[in-house]
């Protein structure tokens, strides 16, 4: 895969950054686990849920890797039910 599936013509502006910002992180690895995740679930998070998620956005690919491979333990304020779900999203 190179890039997102999903049309964004239907989302809202917020969204259709966040859909951006999943794809273009900087690193390929975390371009895959979100931009995977985001073309899937965009459209379905809450206004709460999609703050979150524009949270998750904001933290550095490095240490957000190492949450994702378990190389470093998760912080209790990303130990979210919408984390999860992230991490379940992610292809085999």
């Amino acid at each position: 895969m190179t890039g997102t599936t999903r049309s964004s013509h239907d989302l809202d502006p917020r969204r259709r950054r966040a859909l951006v910002r999943s794809w273009r992180r900087g690193t390929r690895e975390m371009d895959l686990v979100l931009g995977e995740f985001a073309d899937a679930q965009i459209d379905v998070l809450s206004e709460a849920e999609l703050a979150e998620y524009e949270t998750i956005l904001e933290v550095p690919d490095t240490e957000l890797y190492k949450w994702v491979t378990g190389e470093a333990p998760l912080p209790a304020a990303y130990d979210t039910p919408l984390f999860a779900r992230i991490l379940s999203s992610r292809s085999a």
